[in-house]
């Protein structure tokens, strides 16, 4: 299996380089990230927040500002309304944003490969100011633990189907020039 996996949409639009520069990021780090080689009797320990400390440094190199930590100053804020004297009234945090090109990042792991945070992400990120493109990074497979057993989700696949049919219904139209999914 290719690795990471990764679908660039729509689907009749050539990946632009920045998109590129992420999933060689992410191919550099394999060893880190890799959820496909996680034992099939254990869970995926591999947090949002590991993911991002580890392709940091990449993301930044490519321009990328990049949340360091929960507290004030490490988030990133992107605003999505303004209200009385220009003063942004509805903000939302995300994982990175790169400022020139426009492209806002969310990384998902345990929450997001077991709930419906994809969908959470897609309509979030398509209400910020400025973003022109959309990134979100999932794990391949995300096992977890239930009643006892190790159960395998495949968090990838089940969102590649998720954009899948938001562009081909074309019945919501996002406001993005290209959505990025990779899968860890």
């Amino acid at each position: 299996m290719p690795y990471p996996m990764w679908s660039y949409f729509p689907r009749n639009a050539r990946p632009e380089e920045w998109a590129l520069g992420l999933v060689e990021s992410v191919e550099r780090n394999r060893t880190t990230l890799d959820t496909t080689e996680v034992s099939s009797e254990s869970v995926t320990k591999l947090t949002s927040d590991a993911v991002l400390e580890v392709l940091r440094p990449a993301m930044e190199e490519l321009g990328f500002k990049v949340e360091s930590g929960k507290s004030r100053g490490q988030r990133i804020e992107r605003p999505v309304l303004f209200g009385d004297n220009g003063r942004p009234e509805v903000k939302y945090e995300i994982d990175a944003f790169h400022d020139e090109l426009g492209i806002a990042v969310e990384v998902e792991a345990g929450r997001g490969a077991m709930s419906n945070a994809a969908y959470r992400d897609i309509v979030r990120t398509s209400l910020l100011l400025d973003a022109n493109y959309f990134v979100l990074m999932m794990p391949i497979e995300y096992r977890y633990q239930s009643s006892g057993r190790v159960l395998m989700t495949e968090a990838f696949a089940k969102t590649r189907d998720q954009l899948s049919a938001i562009y081909a219904s074309r019945r919501l139209r996002l406001p993005f020039a290209a959505v990025l999914l990779i899968g860890y």
